[in-house]
């Protein structure tokens, strides 16, 4: 005979009890879900470049996560700037795109036309480009194609 066992839930935020480095300063954390996230991504990218740029430096110094607990407090830091920045100058456009990602499972090609209006908001109003890693130079980005889903036309 099968035992039945009550479920456990953990609702409490686990809290670590010790405290961080006088040296480290409090920073909070972006309190966003990962949808947020992805919307803004590439915007985080462009505009933490250099703070993102001495964290992987300082990972790639020393294994030891707490060698670069400062370093990872500017890259929260420097996110949650450009976070505020977007809701401050383009919510609208912000919210749609996030939702839609949120509703089709993340699939960024399911949201192009919020994306083109989140892309528009953002370099008009904040001046942060958009720029996909890897892709060929002097090509358009995906999110620029007029047909996105047809990268090369087939002569």
């Amino acid at each position: 005979m099968a035992s039945h066992r009550e479920a456990v839930q953990n609702d409490k935020d686990y809290v670590d009890p010790n405290p961080l480095p006088p040296s480290v300063p409090h920073v909070d954390e972006l309190g966003t879900t990962s949808a947020p996230l992805k919307s803004a991504a590439f915007f985080i990218g462009d505009y933490c470049r250099e703070v993102n740029e001495d964290f992987m430096l300082c990972k790639n110094e020393d294994r030891d996560p707490a060698h670069c607990l400062k370093e990872g407090r500017k890259v929260t830091r420097c996110a949650q700037e450009i976070v505020g920045k977007i809701r401050e100058s383009c919510l609208a456009e912000f919210d749609a795109h996030w939702k839609c990602l949120e509703n089709n499972n993340q699939y960024l090609q399911a949201c192009r036309k919020p994306e083109k209006a989140l892309n528009l908001c953002v370099f008009t109003k904040i001046g942060v480009k958009k720029s996909i890693p890897g892709a060929p130079e002097g090509e358009p980005q995906v999110f620029e194609k007029k047909y996105p889903i047809f990268s090369r036309v087939q002569k």
